[in-house]
Formats: C-alpha cells, structure tokens, sequence
C-alpha cells in the first residue's frame, strides 16, 4: 500500500536548525520520493518500508534533542504527482 506523509520537525531548542538539516538530510539520502517546501518535508512510498525508515529516523532525531515535536499528516495513496486542477 503506497502512502503520502507529510512531516514538520520542531525542536523547541536554541540550536534548531542543525537538527532540522539533518533529519532532512537523512530523509533525502533514502530511497523514497521526497519533496519539501518552507514549511514541511513530504515522503511518498510503500507502506511496510517507510513506517520502518522513520520510526529509525525519529527516534534518532528525538536522542539528539531535549524537546522536540514531530508533526505527521499520512494519506493512503502516493500523491507525489499531484497537482492543482483550479
């Protein structure tokens, strides 16, 4: 099953750029399609191999940080090619 998730890290530190830039990093460097604007990153792919990626990936980000938030949106289906018809 392919799903759309839409992620915005906020960690609710002084030094939050570098974490932002690593984690999107990290999500650049695998194998899923992603694509970011100013205020989100989104990854489209497989079900069964992308919940497993950022499981990893979050819990990385959460050792590096004090206190941080994770915000997710996930639809059921791969939009990556989507675009406005209005």
């Amino acid at each position: 099953m392919q799903v759309s998730i839409e992620l915005t890290l906020t960690p609710l530190q002084n030094d939050f750029e570098e974490h932002i830039i690593r984690f999107i990093k990290q999500l650049r460097a695998s194998e899923f399609t992603i694509l970011e604007n100013p205020l989100s990153t989104q990854i489209y792919g497989e079900y069964d191999k992308v919940m497993p990626f950022l499981t990893q990936e979050i819990k990385k980000t959460f050792g590096d940080m004090d206190q941080v938030l994770v915000f997710m949106k996930m639809v059921k289906s791969n939009r990556s090619d989507y675009e406005p018809h209005f």
